[in-house]
């Protein structure tokens, strides 16, 4: 019970995290750009870094706006090739710039003082020295896009499952994505971020189609890995961040098993999961006629 005190707010802004972030992370998977949100992370991590090594403080508005600033600019850069990128896939693009950020950080960590302790941070955080006031602060930073989302929650949907309208539209889930992708990362480190957006929506995704139920488990695996990361790194004396991304992939390993031995016959329902391309679509279409 005494260590009870130390983990109150680390579990919290886990919760915190697991509210925003399974949510998004079903318009990230329906969306099937599953590693944009990695990459975007590793970018405003890249800003973190640049903002430490010019001797701003690591949680101060000055770094937090400098994060910010790389994360639209790499939305934008996505944005625009997958606009123009012609016959080469949007995965290219995510991938050279999530590679070239990634250098790029440990390029500028080597120059800083503690290099070591910064890459460990950038990776997956240092969520056990979450503060009230960080807590707070993303709190209700979430609570606004959370609220915004929601009422507009039909356009957002119309933006994952028909893309095509959406543009026409000029509808565009980027903005919000940013804030919340910046904040999350200097809180939970890159691994983790991209641990809350994926893998609760990937788990869902084996036992419910429509988004309601997805969301329901969602939360609920994210809730539940969150406080058994957060105590089995107390108990193992392990780093949280690390922990709790392990958890996520033994927890999604042992989903996976359940779906195979009691939903995967011939009564299983399809998963359609992400959208396929549109030419892939219209192959598919066209073998089954």
């Amino acid at each position: 019970m005494e260590i009870l005190p130390f983990l109150v707010w680390p579990f919290v802004a886990s919760l915190i995290l697991t509210g925003i972030h399974a949510y998004l992370g079903v318009h990230v998977v329906e969306r099937g750009v599953i590693f944009v949100d990695l990459a975007l992370a590793q970018i405003a991590a890249l800003g973190a870094t640049i903002a430490i090594l010019a001797g701003m403080d690591p949680h101060g508005r000055a770094a937090y706006f400098l994060s910010l600033g790389f994360t639209f600019l790499g939305a934008a850069i996505f944005a625009l090739a997958r606009s123009r990128r012609g016959h080469i896939p949007q995965e290219a693009f995510i991938g050279i710039a999530y590679a070239v950020a990634s250098a790029a950080a440990i390029l500028a960590m080597s120059k800083a003082t503690g290099e070591t302790e910064h890459l460990k941070d950038m990776l997956v955080g240092n969520i056990l020295a979450v503060s009230r006031g960080e807590v707070a602060k993303t709190a209700v930073l979430y609570g606004v896009v959370g609220l915004f989302h929601y009422i507009f929650r039909h356009k957002f949907l119309l933006i994952s499952t028909n893309a095509a309208e959406a543009e026409r539209q000029g509808l565009n889930v980027r903005l919000s994505f940013g804030f919340v992708v910046t904040s999350s990362v200097a809180i939970a480190g890159v691994l983790l971020v991209f641990c809350y957006l994926i893998v609760p929506s990937v788990g869902a995704m084996l036992f419910a189609d429509r988004v309601g139920p997805r969301l329901a488990i969602g939360w609920t695996m994210g809730t539940l890995v969150s406080a058994l990361g957060v105590y089995c790194s107390v108990s193992l004396d392990t780093p949280t961040g690390a922990t709790i991304v392990c958890t996520f992939g033994a927890v999604l390993i042992l989903m996976f098993l359940i779906h195979l031995l009691f939903f995967h016959g011939h009564k299983a329902h399809v998963l359609e999961g992400a959208r396929a391309p549109e030419s892939s679509r219209e192959q598919m279409l066209q073998s089954r006629h």
